[in-house]
């Protein structure tokens, strides 16, 4: 069996996002690319249509310096589903990174100046 943690993982990068304020390709493979994500159009775009007709995401084009511009924004059947992997995720990290392990981490993050909520 071959787990796609990847893709699993980048697919919740966009929601998240999404969640937050409507997003567009560009703006995504920049910030995914801020996180480790080294992702090409050619590998984010059939992602985000697979998520739109999932159902996840919701898409406009606008008019943008002469180009169409497509933004995605999470629905509700998305935000769902973000609560629900935000659930399993936070399962997840209890039960494989230990209490030393997760002060490190906020340790390593206060460094940054990124300190998780």
């Amino acid at each position: 069996m071959k787990l796609n943690a990847f893709a699993s993982f980048v697919e919740f990068h966009i929601l998240h996002h999404a969640a937050e304020d409507s997003v567009y390709g560009l703006w995504l493979i920049e910030e995914l690319g801020e996180h480790g994500y080294k992702i090409s159009p050619g590998t984010l775009y059939p992602v985000l249509h697979s998520m739109e007709s999932s159902g996840l995401l919701k898409s406009r084009s606008t008019l943008f310096k002469g180009k169409i511009r497509k933004y995605y924004s999470i629905t509700p059947t998305g935000k769902r589903y973000l609560q629900k992997a935000k659930r399993q995720i936070g399962e997840l990290v209890r039960e494989v990174f230990s209490e030393e392990d997760y002060r490190q981490f906020l340790k390593i993050e206060s460094r940054k100046g990124k300190v998780p909520k």
